[in-house]
């Protein structure tokens, strides 16, 4: 029951956006992808969500194409938020986090008018329920594509089979305290069985929040392993060029300092 691409790459135009790279994910986990800037991590993404084809390679869900699975059936085990969240027209924000409930239409949940609200009183946005979606912030329209992908894997799947959720750069518009807010509830999906990979700049978020972590080195290849064997001083430095040092913060969580 895993997600996994194998030797995966993507070229356009004779250009590489994402040189080769093998990676397994494992539900009840957060995995985060990191990377310099151009390495490939929302290339990657788009190939585990299934939204791009690889040029080479092939990406597993429970060791079968992604592609066997087709379009309505992976929609009702894996949700994406992507980097991007403007909307053509003018939703409001509670019409965005309802659209993560289409794929139920056919079959609803017992609570399904319980679970729009519940999604966005987690994301703290449920004062933002009327608003159209493109006047709000950065920050807000992150939460609410937040409160829509938790909404469309809300409950566990009838026949077992395990959710995914699949985030690009989640945290990256968001205040400190939504930050953390948000990996904390990516991690409160994990423990209850969801398969969690999310793009992160921030590697201080990834050795807090994420259980394994797949760093992406361009032509140095990839490196995916547990947050704390990875990311050490020396593979940080080689791959981001920045002297890092490990601190461990009041609270016992390892850090890094940079520069």
């Amino acid at each position: 029951m895993t997600l996994a691409c194998i030797e995966v790459s993507v070229a356009v135009g004779g250009k590489t956006l994402l040189p080769p790279a093998s990676a397994r994910f494992l539900p009840g986990r957060v995995a985060a992808i990191l990377g310099p800037n151009g390495a490939g991590k929302s290339t990657l993404l788009s190939l585990l969500s299934g939204q791009r084809a690889p040029t080479r390679g092939r990406v597993m869900l429970d060791e079968r194409p992604l592609s066997a699975h087709g379009p309505a059936a992976l929609a009702l085990r894996r949700a994406v938020m992507p980097q991007e969240s403007a909307v053509a027209f003018d939703f409001s924000a509670v019409d965005i986090v309802a659209l993560g409930r289409y794929p139920h239409r056919r079959a609803p949940s017992t609570d399904e008018d319980a679970i729009v609200p519940a999604a966005m009183a987690l994301t703290d946005v449920t004062a933002l329920a009327p608003r159209v979606l493109n006047t709000l912030s950065g920050g807000e329209k992150a939460r609410v594509h937040l409160a829509r992908a938790l909404a469309q894997l809300w409950s566990p799947r009838p026949d077992g089979a395990v959710r995914w959720l699949l985030l690009d750069e989640p945290t990256a518009a968001l205040d400190l305290a939504h930050q953390h807010a948000a990996m904390q509830l990516l991690r409160t999906r994990a423990a209850e069985g969801v398969g969690v990979v999310a793009v992160l700049h921030d590697l201080n978020l990834a050795r807090r929040y994420a259980d394994d972590v797949l760093v992406l080195d361009g032509a140095g290849g990839v490196h995916q392993g547990p947050a704390a064997e990875v990311l050490q001083p020396a593979l940080i430095e080689r791959v981001w060029r920045m002297p890092c040092q490990p601190v461990t913060s009041a609270d016992g969580t390892a850090q890094f300092l940079f520069g």
